[in-house]
């Protein structure tokens, strides 16, 4: 298995300032200006975080308040992204290789971006993604050990440079997140891994959060539901001022 570098993940894992991306790196980067007028806004977190239901929470506030949200998640959202979903997810897939993982990931991201993220943007909708690149980092990078700049190159590509506006990384211990994400469901390939690659995806996540600090905010999401969501609210009150309300309220469950 190659060695994982973590020396673009300090860049973000986008490949802007990592190696190996040359002129088309550069020049994807270029592209990404200011997300065409929309607001791009991506939940990471380890297994059991909370990202689903919190970000159906953010979505319903927005939508009430009278924006118009697309909600998408990765890998799927769309018919050819749901159909690479349940072949990365199904744990009877053992065989499949880092690699393979990683390159279906990023296949799933490219056909994202393309059909849906960047046109909602273009249209100045609010784009609510339950996992982007970030993930693709910690997950395939930090966890499974791959090279963190070649991830980085794949990422740039994949999104043609497109980053998010702000990056949520709600973080919970290994021993609460788990548990949660398996209570009710069997648990998927990615879930079915040992502690150890859950403990290495957890340090990713936190790096790409201290590389990061203007894009990438970490939330505590151990506690209720409702001291999380006053938390994203304030994390958000720069770029969304209908969550005032939310972000002014005391933190009392």
């Amino acid at each position: 298995m190659p060695e994982r570098r973590s020396d673009n993940a300090r860049s973000g894992g986008d490949g802007s300032s990592g190696s190996g991306g040359g002129s088309t790196a550069r020049s994807a980067a270029r592209s990404n200006g200011s997300n065409a007028g929309g607001l791009f806004i991506t939940f990471e977190g380890g297994e059991g975080c909370g990202k689903s239901s919190h970000m159906a929470w953010l979505t319903d506030v927005l939508e009430d308040a009278g924006r118009s949200v697309l909600a998408v998640r990765e890998p799927g959202s769309l018919p050819i992204n749901e159909a690479i979903r349940v072949i990365l997810l199904n744990p009877k897939n053992t065989e499949m290789s880092p690699l393979t993982e990683l390159l279906l990931y990023e296949a799933a991201r490219a056909q994202l971006v393309t059909e849906s993220i960047r046109p909602a943007l273009a249209a100045g909708r609010v784009v609510l993604c339950d996992r982007f690149y970030d993930s693709t980092t910690a997950y395939q990078g930090y966890g499974r050990g791959l090279d963190t700049g070649h991830i980085a190159s794949l990422n740039l590509v994949a999104t043609g440079g497109l980053k998010p506006d702000r990056t949520l990384v709600l973080d919970v211990p290994i021993e609460i997140g788990l548990p949660r994400a398996t209570k009710e469901l069997e648990p998927d390939r990615l879930e079915q891994e040992d502690r150890a690659f859950h403990e290495r995806v957890h340090e990713g996540f936190l790096a790409i959060a201290a590389a990061e600090p203007e894009r990438v905010r970490l939330i505590d999401t151990s506690g209720e539901k409702l001291a999380t969501r006053h938390s994203i609210a304030r994390q958000l009150l720069d770029l969304l001022p209908e969550l005032k309300s939310w972000a002014e309220a005391a933190d009392v469950c």
